[in-house]
């Protein structure tokens, strides 16, 4: 995110109240949306309607939110990112390059929430890996991490860590297949299946992608 562009409190008025030129190749913030200050935001990224981006939040090129998204503070999203509307990502998510966040789905934080207790000091890491789908209205409980290409169907609950390659459904999660960096279900022959990206094949109970 090298070419990332830093906004601080008076550039950001100034960009709110038309008076700076915004070049071909940078981001765009919709007029409703709010970014706080020290928020690192990449090239040709788009933020649309009523969103809000916290401080200390990095956000890589190419990436998309819809309506009514929330990130941060100090969240760290790579580039390619597609984020569906309604969904909030809290600090303690690291979501890697290439990862599609369906409408309405949710990140917790922490485990066991209080309201009369805080434990800002006992978030959760949760990690999304490369190119996995989060399906709409899925649940991501915190402390896991979503392997690479792994999809997860809309409405299912994550409990534990996730496979790459994996398709998960239910409540909780479980794996009922495996899918290719295509997101169609893979059908083996000879424990060899195909899609469009290459051959795959399965070793010692993970898929991994043959050239």
């Amino acid at each position: 995110m090298s070419d990332s562009k830093y906004i601080n409190k008076d550039a950001w008025k100034n960009r709110r109240a038309g008076k700076e030129t915004k070049k071909k190749s940078d981001f765009f913030v919709h007029e409703t949306s709010i970014v706080d200050e020290n928020v690192k935001i990449g090239d040709k990224t788009k933020i649309w309607h009523f969103s809000h981006i916290l401080s200390g939040t990095r956000i890589g090129k190419n990436c998309s939110f819809g309506q009514n998204c929330v990130v941060g503070g100090s969240v760290s999203i790579g580039n390619g990112v597609k984020v569906q509307n309604n969904v909030s990502i809290y600090k303690g998510v690291e979501i890697e390059d290439d990862v599609f966040l369906g409408p309405s789905m949710v990140f917790t934080n922490v485990l066991n929430p209080r309201a009369f207790i805080s434990r800002k000091d006992e978030f959760q890491k949760t990690l999304l890996k490369k190119g996995c789908s989060i399906g709409a209205n899925a649940t991501i409980i915190c402390g896991v991490s979503i392997g690479e290409y792994a999809l997860i169907g809309s409405g299912a609950v994550i409990n534990r860590d996730v496979k790459p390659y994996a398709l998960m459904v239910g409540v909780p999660a479980k794996q009922i297949g495996w899918v290719g960096k295509s997101g169609n279900t893979l059908e083996f022959m000879d424990n060899i299946a195909t899609d469009e990206f290459g051959r795959y094949t399965i070793i010692d109970d993970n898929l991994e992608l043959i050239r």
